[in-house]
């Protein structure tokens, strides 16, 4: 046990205590929690600033709405339905096209119009929102995905997630669906995390339940050794999210559409440790160099250039963890 303590502290592994403690409760004011936990508040503060976010083609925040669910959509067959304040991945439907009375989710399921109606009375009863509290339901573009990682995804749509400490990127991650995890890239629904060179925007080595992987467990592809497209560009949107939201410590979703290129997705103000695994080190690493470069008197290009540094250092020093 001792052992495991000493090459945990060598790897810079950041547990959720200290998390807590040192960096979210400190670094991110929860006046401002808002902000990222409401999905709606989100886009329209990434809309405000000129930033890339999945098109919101209809609100519904009360009953009288779902009857006219169909009105509100405008003609549109192709949308993502979501819980304006959920989280995890909870009460996000899919929908892929209208049927006869129905409608075809991602998955290739069939569901009912009154199956449909049922899920938002329950986004909109609290059922999915962080403190159960009522909620609305956002409908909104349905990410036509880059093809760039069919090879390793099943079904769904694979985001990436940046952690941005103090405005810099500080380490990266490729998150992928798996048929466990029913289509979503949620890592405690059975997806699959990748690390990100945070350099080059090359893959490099993956992670599934919390278990080093190396091939995608539907396709058997490789996980390591693929580019993500535009890494510079999300890169400078992380920072740029980070710069908005006025947060320390901010966990940033990006989705690579194919026509769109990068949209953000939504952001986090807690967002999780398990992209230490993916990434075979710990955050408390990257963020000691951060500490060190006195960050928030940087330019944002100078803060970018400072992530670009942050790769090599920080997997020297931390070898695996």
């Amino acid at each position: 046990m001792i052992g495991l303590a000493r090459r945990m502290k060598k790897a810079g592994l950041l547990g959720i205590n200290a998390r807590n403690a040192s960096y979210q409760m400190l670094l991110n004011d929860r006046r401002r929690y808002p902000l990222v936990d409401d999905k709606v508040k989100t886009k329209r503060l990434a809309e405000e600033a000129g930033l890339a976010v999945p098109e919101l083609y209809a609100l519904v925040a009360a009953h009288w709405q779902v009857k006219r669910f169909e009105q509100l959509l405008e003609g549109r067959e192709r949308f993502v339905i979501k819980p304006a304040q959920g989280s995890q991945g909870n009460g996000i439907m899919v929908i892929d096209s209208r049927m006869h009375h129905g409608w075809r989710k991602a998955d290739g399921t069939m569901i009912t119009d009154e199956d449909l109606h049922y899920h938002l009375v329950n986004i909109l009863s609290g059922m999915y929102s962080l403190a159960g509290q009522p909620d609305e339901a956002m409908v909104e573009y349905r990410v036509d995905f880059d093809s760039v990682f069919d090879q390793v995804t099943y079904q769904g749509v694979p985001d990436l997630r940046v952690i941005v400490y103090r405005g810099v990127p500080a380490m990266g991650m490729l998150r992928l669906p798996t048929r466990a995890s029913d289509g979503k890239a949620n890592l405690h629904k059975g997806g699959v995390g990748v690390g990100i060179d945070l350099t080059t925007g090359m893959t490099c080595g993956g992670m599934l339940f919390d278990n080093p992987i190396t091939l995608h467990p539907d396709t058997g592809h490789a996980l390591e050794g693929l580019q993500v497209p535009g890494w510079q560009n999300i890169l400078r949107l992380s920072a740029r999210c980070a710069d908005l939201t006025g947060f320390g410590y901010l966990g940033v979703d990006v989705v690579l559409d194919r026509k769109r290129g990068p949209l953000i997705l939504e952001l986090n103000a807690r967002p999780g440790l398990a992209i230490q695994i993916a990434n075979r080190t710990g955050l408390e690493l990257p963020f000691a160099r951060i500490d060190a470069m006195d960050p928030e008197a940087c330019s944002l290009e100078d803060r970018l250039d400072m992530a670009r540094q942050l790769q090599p250092e920080a997997a020297a020093e931390g070898g695996s963890a």
